[in-house]
């Protein structure tokens, strides 16, 4: 695929999408949803580790509301259905491990797009803000499960009814994500943080996605069941074979991710 709303690269087993649609801060229009899909689907073929970012200041300002020129006559129902699930299973379903890279403000749908990342580190500066009731939306894109499963019933509600901006900080705080980081640093760190991954134990990596999320509709004796099956899978792997020879050898193991 040519992209026209992405810009994809690779390097070290890092498959980086960057939203690039930055004279309009990177907002999704139905062109750079159906990249995001294909771009996602693709990564595991040629990485082990991805990372979505931005493009210029921002991450993603959300649904690009001048895509859509009369507003009464919009089947946002059909768009999230036909557009936005699509996006949002290709992430949830991505074996490999994803990467959020929240370099500037990430609104509306694109706050979520951001949440939906396995772990989302953000640049001190940036914010998050579920902007859905400023024009008279509720949250989507995986908002109403995301949120309260990351910061709780009280402040979901919250962050949805007055809209208002929360800092990347306060996000780190709170445990929308997993760190704020200061600007000058944010690049480098999240660069190091893939390089990490990418070069790490992936099956055991699918496998613990696999098993936090399902998490959440398990039982414990079901969730006890799903882990034994897991760890009996990883413990079959190459790289759990290294892990045990590196730990013995007491030197640094070298994953192969198989």
């Amino acid at each position: 695929m040519e992209y026209e709303a992405l810009e994809v690269r690779q390097r070290d087993n890092t498959v980086v999408i960057a939203l690039n649609r930055p004279e309009v801060m990177n907002a999704l229009n139905a062109q750079m949803r159906r990249e995001i899909t294909y771009a996602v689907r693709k990564a595991p073929e040629s990485g082990r580790a991805l990372v979505i970012t931005g493009s210029g200041k921002a991450f993603c300002s959300g649904q690009d509301l001048g895509d859509r020129v009369d507003a009464s006559n919009v089947n946002l129902e059909r768009t999230l259905r036909e557009e936005y699930f699509p996006m949002l299973e290709a992430i949830k379903d991505c074996p490999i491990p994803i990467i959020g890279a929240v370099n500037g403000p990430a609104a509306g749908a694109g706050a979520n797009l951001a949440l939906a990342a396995d772990v989302v580190i953000a640049a001190e500066s940036a914010y998050f803000m579920q902007a859905f009731s400023r024009i008279g939306l509720i949250p989507d894109a995986g908002g109403t499960w995301l949120l309260p499963r990351k910061i709780g019933l009280a402040r979901s509600i919250g962050a949805s009814l007055f809209a208002e901006k929360i800092s990347a900080r306060q996000a780190a705080d709170w445990g929308m994500i997993w760190e704020s980081v200061v600007d000058e640093n944010f690049e480098e760190h999240w660069q190091r943080r893939a390089m990490q991954l990418a070069q790490g134990p992936t099956e055991a990596y699918m496998r613990i996605k696999k098993a936090l999320g399902a998490s959440f509709s398990n039982g414990y004796e079901e969730q006890l069941e799903l882990e034994a099956r897991l760890q009996g899978e990883a413990g079959k792997s190459r790289d759990f074979q290294e892990g045990v020879l590196a730990f013995v050898e007491k030197r640094r193991p070298v994953f192969e991710g198989r």
